[in-house]
């Protein structure tokens, strides 16, 4: 039996934060190699580890974006220290420390596996939408006139398009995240307008999409097609909010198999978003 109180949180440095993502690899959540760099740079104090002695048994995040909203992910403990109810210690450590690193009144999200549903319920978190992951191999398409790859001048404007999908600004996130060595970016741009843009980056197997926001179904579905035209013969992965019914219509067409699921969760009032336009979230570990 392990004493709790023995157990030290501490804040992780970018080591640990490699760790958390090896860890996460062993569990089968299909981690990018370029993950860590990118979600460090977010946010290099958001990641917290619970250690015994000199051991680190278990961590997660608990970004912040400016203070205005909060993510928690990456929660995982080494396997022989599970079902003791120190990950549940951890838990609220973590909720607690990152309520204290946002706004009064901030919200916090996470995206939740279905078997801890019920405990993050407890912890005050409610379900908003349900993510199914689907995956199809890559395959060559026409690309569509009005999709190009994302530069450097479409920064600004990428930016303010993903506060509709994600409810915040995140400069300090897409900036990295647009420029990841091994992946691929798009926008839709008609009549000077941009109306939608995708990510995908390299995971550990295969390639995710994420995000993939567009003002309507053919201009996701053209920005999909660029997706996978982009590695064809690699598995490509894309999350999708079973609440947005034209993305599970775009997943249909395209004869994706169900990968797994686990649920979009918030602590206070949910962002403002427009969930019509999310037809790929983001990621799991920082929204």
């Amino acid at each position: 039996m392990i004493n709790i109180d023995k157990l030290k949180f501490i804040q992780l440095d970018y080591h640990g934060l490699q760790t958390l993502v090896k860890w996460a690899e062993k569990e089968g959540w299909n981690p990018g190699p370029n993950d860590a760099e990118v979600f460090w740079v977010t946010d290099p104090e958001g990641y917290y580890g619970f250690f015994l002695e000199d051991e680190m048994i278990g961590g997660g995040s608990i970004v912040s974006y400016d203070g205005d909203f909060g993510f928690m992910g990456f929660f995982i403990m080494k396997p022989e220290y599970r079902s003791r109810g120190i990950g549940r210690e951890l838990w609220y450590l973590r909720r607690d420390k990152l309520i204290s690193r946002l706004k009064p009144g901030a919200p916090i999200g996470m995206d939740g596996v279905v078997d801890m549903q019920p405990f993050y319920r407890k912890g005050g978190f409610e379900l908003a939408f349900r993510d199914e992951r689907h995956e199809r191999m890559g395959e060559t398409f026409d690309i569509d006139p009005h999709v190009s790859p994302i530069v450097e001048q479409d920064f600004e404007s990428i930016v303010l398009y993903d506060k509709q999908g994600f409810g915040y600004y995140r400069p300090q996130f897409l900036k990295p995240w647009l420029n990841m060595p091994e992946a691929k970016t798009f926008k839709y741009v008609k009549d000077n307008t941009l109306e939608g843009y995708a990510v995908m980056r390299k995971a550990g197997i295969g390639y995710k999409i994420g995000p993939l926001f567009a003002d309507n179904a053919q201009t996701a579905e053209e920005l999909y097609k660029a997706c996978l035209n982009a590695f064809p013969g690699e598995k490509v992965y894309l999350d999708i909010p079973m609440k947005n019914p034209e993305a599970v219509a775009l997943a249909k067409k395209y004869k994706t198999a169900y990968s797994f699921e686990c649920a979009r969760m918030y602590y206070g009032n949910p962002p403002d978003v427009e969930l019509n336009k999310i037809f790929g979230v983001t990621t799991f570990e920082l929204g």
